[in-house]
């Protein structure tokens, strides 16, 4: 199945703004494509919806009625003696799909559509707090402090107690209500966010999708379905910039050493960002783009050896990358997902990839050669997102090779945590028995690779785009 060249899909629609609705099974996805242009159909897009007009959530394939959130979680252990690159356990508490995850140490975070975040403490409940704001789509730690974005365009910090570690706390929002007072007052903050309609431009006018921090941890940036990014200084929790920076809803963002940032977009591209001092604030200087094409970019994600690849995945299932030691040289393409690529992370040597095909491919990076290890199988939905720590227990044993846990979360409201090692010995399994191992080479040569050119990729556009 690796050998040969995966198909891309003609139209496939995720969570991630594509630009209407969640991911969606093959059949789904094959209704959708005869149907989509209809302004009659579901999935019709109208330029300058905005997402409070009608929620990609409500028309997911996955949204079933949930069970009160006070249920009691249910964890599953798969084995006592976990091999390489299997599942652990299985963590489903019925009160919503999975849309977020943030892991630091034995701590998980989890973020879902009941607008709960959940904390837990080596894989058992610890604590949860509960936003009064719309789903939680992505969660992001720095030290003490807890930012969450959520689906009404919101952005909360939520700090720990220092006397109670398992009391969480909200500390604000983002802007301030100071700064939105301050600011409303002038004309001149207000800006057009969609035709007959205004908004400060320090607030989000649509679903915050993303956030991402800086390398020194000083900065703050917002990824919004509003076609911005906006950039917040953590010490103030002021809103330095608002960057226009594409023509449909920003869907990723990540940060790189040396004031370069990333973005990903629904308008299918992604372009690179680096940050200038201007007087007391700041400015970010698009550098260039390193992608066009039809299909939405929905995941972005940096390399966690030294940052010198950069990763893109978007709704066509593939992922390119590129090398950013080398003005953002085009490296190659990994072709491991049947549908839409949802969600990407990097440990170590290793980049992990989720997909609306309910799987996750880990692949080993040796160069720009990319060898997918294993391809995890054991979702009943989309894989929405994924996070990794380094397994702390192994490396107190003193194990030479290292051991990674994966978290996933998923649109059939599961979260999964898998044994990942380096070594590319493993067992040829992984959470079922029967599910063989799959290897895939790609490297960047010139038959797998469409045309690359001033070290900027453009591929050919796809039907059935909104």
């Amino acid at each position: 199945m690796f050998g040969e060249t995966v198909p891309r899909p003609q139209f496939m629609q995720s969570e991630p703004r594509m630009s209407t609705t969640e991911a969606l099974t093959d059949d789904e996805f094959t209704m959708q494509s005869s149907s989509t242009a209809s302004p009659m159909s579901p999935y019709y897009y109208e330029q300058g919806r905005l997402s409070g007009e009608g929620s990609p959530m409500t028309m997911s394939p996955w949204n079933q009625t949930t069970n009160s959130p006070f249920s009691k979680p249910q964890w599953s252990q798969e084995q006592n003696s976990v091999p390489q690159n299997a599942l652990v356990g299985s963590l489903v508490r019925e009160e919503g799909h999975i849309y977020s995850l943030a892991a630091s140490g034995d701590l998980l975070y989890t973020g879902s559509d009941s607008k709960n975040i959940r904390v837990w403490k080596n894989l058992e409940e610890y604590s949860g707090f509960k936003s009064n704001s719309g789903l939680v789509k992505t969660i992001i730690l720095s030290g003490q402090k807890i930012f969450t974005g959520h689906q009404d365009g919101k952005i909360r910090v939520w700090k720990v107690s220092p006397k109670n570690p398992s009391l969480h706390k909200r500390a604000g929002t983002l802007p301030t209500l100071k700064d939105i007072f301050k600011s409303s007052i002038k004309p001149s903050n207000y800006v057009e966010v969609r035709r007959h309609k205004t908004a400060l431009w320090i607030r989000h006018s649509d679903a915050v999708s993303c956030l991402s921090l800086s390398a020194d941890k000083t900065y703050l940036y917002s990824a919004s379905w509003d076609r911005t990014i906006k950039v917040w200084r953590i010490s103030d929790s002021k809103c330095l910039e608002s960057i226009h920076a594409h023509d449909d809803a920003v869907n990723a963002v990540v940060c790189g050493d040396g004031g370069v940032m990333f973005s990903g977009s629904a308008d299918g591209t992604v372009k690179v960002w680096r940050r200038e001092p201007r007087g007391k604030g700041l400015k970010h200087a698009p550098v260039k783009t390193l992608l066009k094409q039809e299909c939405a970019v929905t995941a972005l994600a940096m390399d966690a050896a030294g940052g010198s690849m950069v990763y893109c995945g978007a709704s066509d299932g593939l992922v390119n990358f590129w090398e950013s030691d080398k003005n953002y040289a085009h490296g190659g393409v990994l072709k491991g997902h049947k549908l839409a690529v949802l969600c990407l992370t990097a440990a170590g040597t290793l980049v992990f990839s989720g997909s609306a095909d309910k799987t996750i491919c880990v692949w080993k990076r040796e160069g720009l050669i990319h060898t997918c290890m294993s391809v995890l199988t054991g979702h009943d939905g989309p894989v929405k997102c994924l996070a990794v720590e380094e397994d702390r227990k192994a490396a107190a044993k003193g194990d030479r090779e290292r051991l990674w846990s994966l978290y996933s979360g998923s649109l059939d409201k599961s979260v999964k945590i898998w044994s990942v090692s380096e070594s590319m010995n493993n067992d040829n399994n992984n959470n079922n028995s029967n599910d063989q191992v799959r290897h895939h080479r790609m490297a960047s040569d010139a038959d797998s690779l469409p045309s690359v050119s001033d070290s900027s990729f453009s591929s050919g556009r796809t039907n059935g785009r909104n």
